[in-house]
Parts: structure tokens; C-alpha cells; sequence
């Protein structure tokens, strides 16, 4: 199985200090719901995060959902040999049901991930297991609870390795773990690159975040020869 993990993800709720923000309050109008309530967005909250610290990785939700998409809809998902994390850039981890199937209209994402940042579930009652689960958590507890043989961290500061190198050694390990970056530039933390057994760069370029995770989940579907096996049933 392949732990895959959105480390310091750009999805978090607006901060309190942004709360009476001119761009924030016009926006919270528009959706009738309380600042503390809305995620934080830079197509909406461009101006009033100017006051933030790393505000270059901040307020791009857009990215985990289209990850999230790539990762949930994936054969390797299906056959039930992937899990799926989001450790979010204000330390909280989202854990995604492999059963979650994901709304592919972005606002209706939003709006799930508002109701997750509110309630702590999704669906907030009746359901014995949720399909989306949110708790604060540092990456280091979350790795601590997960306890992988190996972890792997993709990096454009890492050794050059192509996907096939990368995952090859991944896949003699018995709970490996894959650390993408769910933000829109920027580097790791030191905390989250002294967690790393390993760190590589795939490409010269910057790759976007889906783009890097449907890579992954791939090239491990077929060193397990997934492909071929799901095309014989």
C-alpha cells in the first residue's frame, strides 16, 4: 500500500486577524456565512493577504481538490491500495476515505471543506465511518500514528530521480510513505524535510501538484502490474 500525504497544504479557514478585512467581509456577504467560516481563497482574499506570513503559500484550496481528485479516482485507490492525507499549512490533517468521491464542481468542494473545517466530519452526524475526518495534528504526529518503513519527499531541492527510480525503492517497502507539496511555490519546512529518509527531485521544472500525484500513483500501480491485472478480471 502507498500512503500518499499533501504536506503543508494551501487549505485552511480565514484567519482571524483578516476576519475584518474589506475584501473578506465583501465576500461573506456574498456567501451569507461568517468570515470564520469561509476558506480562505486568493482569487477573493488577494488583498487582505498581504498581512500574512507566507502568504505566497497560502489560499489555493483549488490545488488539494484537484489532487484529492487525481488520488480518490485512481485504479490503485479502487483496489484499495492507497490512503490519503492532507496535513494542512496551520497543522491540521484531513483523512480522506478511500470510498470519498469528491464533488468535481470546485465551489461545491469549497463548501464540503467548510462544512469539514466547522463540524470536524463529513457527513457531521450518522455515519459510523466519515468520509472525510479532520483533526489538528502536526505532520510529525501524523507520521508518528502512520509509523512508515520509509518516507519519501519530492522536492525541487532533492537529488535528480526519475519516477521510475523513485518509486523502484519504494516498492519493497512495507508502509511507504510519499510527501507532495500542497501549495503553489515555495519549499518544505525544515520540520517536514528532517521527517524525509529521502528527498528527490522528478523534474527540472515545477510541476503542478496533480500533475506530480497522478505520476506517482501510476508509476506505483505498475510496478504492482495493476494495469495489466485490473484488464484480466
Amino acid at each position: 500500500m502507498l500512503i500518499l500525504v499533501l504536506v503543508e497544504s494551501s487549505l485552511e479557514t480565514v484567519p482571524e486577524k483578516l476576519w475584518m478585512h474589506s475584501s473578506v467581509q465583501r465576500y461573506a456577504r456574498m456567501r451569507r456565512k461568517n468570515p470564520q467560516f469561509i476558506l480562505l481563497d486568493r482569487s477573493y482574499h488577494h488583498a487582505a493577504m498581504k498581512r500574512l506570513d507566507n502568504s505566497e503559500k497560502r489560499g489555493r484550496p483549488d490545488i488539494v481538490h484537484y489532487a484529492l481528485l487525481e488520488a480518490l479516482g485512481s485504479p490503485l485507490n479502487k483496489e484499495g491500495l492507497l490512503a490519503v492525507y492532507v496535513h494542512t499549512i496551520n497543522d491540521f490533517v484531513v483523512w480522506a476515505n478511500p470510498e470519498t468521491r469528491l464533488p468535481r464542481n470546485y465551489n461545491r468542494f469549497v463548501s464540503l471543506m467548510e462544512q469539514l473545517f466547522e463540524f470536524g466530519r463529513i457527513p457531521p452526524k450518522g455515519a459510523e465511518t466519515p468520509l472525510l475526518k479532520l483533526k489538528q495534528q502536526t505532520l510529525t504526529q501524523l507520521m508518528r500514528e502512520i509509523q512508515p518503513s520509509y518516507i519519501l519527499a519530492l522536492s525541487r531541492r532533492g537529488k535528480p530521480r526519475t519516477v521510475e527510480e523513485a518509486i523502484s525503492k519504494l516498492s519493497g517497502e512495507k508502509k511507504p510513505v510519499v510527501f507532495v507539496g500542497g501549495f503553489p511555490k515555495g519549499h518544505f519546512e525544515e520540520a517536514t524535510v528532517k521527517l524525509a529518509n529521502e528527498i528527490v527531485c522528478i523534474d527540472r521544472e515545477m510541476l503542478e501538484t496533480w500533475t506530480v500525484v497522478s505520476r506517482m500513483v501510476y508509476e506505483f500501480e505498475r510496478v504492482l502490474s495493476l494495469p495489466k491485472k485490473r484488464l484480466e478480471v
